[in-house]
């Protein structure tokens, strides 16, 4: 399979790339909403529109867009997105709404939307960037909802809210809370950490080919690696 082929840029974002248990992106909603099954899918179902939306606007808009400001651009786009989504939840979701409450606002600054942008959509073509968003978008999706259910049948002894009865002498509470939910993150990201057999893309070495700010960087780095007037004075 080619490396931009079209059914690898969609299924990337499943396993090799998943962003929450390989990119490790979006942390903060993955702990925040995976207590509850139905919470984590409509936070996942809304992340996946904003990001398919989003990155087929940038990806029209990217040889418009001025370099020096494509990052504000970037967030005034997917902001826009995220309203839309917030009022469409807000109206026909009113209990969704409640359950994720300022969590859904916050899909504003997800870095899994705005790395996507400034990584992929800002660099390709409008038909590879939805599918990239289509992509990530289930990947993340498919990853709140397996913590989610993990967390809720084990810890709640329920299903998206449905009781599960034989269940409920066994449940083990603490995963529902927070320190559980750092747990069960660990456990799965170790688990597809083996699966892929360590072959995940940060195995790769870091490179500062691309970063805005790589040039200032490297100034700062040499800067700091000259000694000063003082030292060379100490070293006399």
């Amino acid at each position: 399979m080619k490396k931009n082929s079209s059914l690898s840029i969609l299924l990337k974002g499943i396993i090799k790339e998943n962003p929450v248990f390989v990119l490790i992106l979006g942390t903060c909603p993955t702990l925040a909403v995976t207590n509850n099954v139905a919470g984590a899918f409509g936070m996942g179902i809304a992340a996946l529109a904003v990001l398919v939306c989003s990155n087929v606007l940038i990806s029209l808009l990217r040889k418009i867009i001025p370099e020096s400001v494509r990052i504000p651009c970037y967030i005034v786009i997917i902001a826009g997105f995220v309203t839309i989504v917030e009022m469409i939840v807000h109206a026909y979701f009113p209990a969704l709404y409640d359950m994720l409450g300022v969590y859904l606002a916050l899909i504003t600054v997800n870095c899994i939307i705005l790395g996507r942008a400034e990584m992929f959509a800002g660099k390709n073509s409008v038909g590879k960037s939805a599918l990239d968003g289509i992509g990530m978008g289930l990947g993340f999706t498919l990853a709140l909802v397996l913590m989610s259910t993990i967390r809720e049948v084990l810890g709640n002894a329920s299903f998206a809210g449905i009781a599960i009865p034989f269940l409920e002498p066994y449940k083990i509470e603490f995963l529902v809370k927070a320190p559980g939910g750092m747990l069960v993150y660990g456990c799965l990201i170790a688990l597809v950490y083996v699966i892929t057999s360590g072959k995940a893309p940060l195995k790769k070495s870091f490179s500062c080919a691309g970063c805005p700010n790589a040039a200032t960087c490297q100034t700062a780095c040499t800067a700091s690696a000259q000694p000063t007037e003082e030292q060379k004075g100490d070293a006399q």
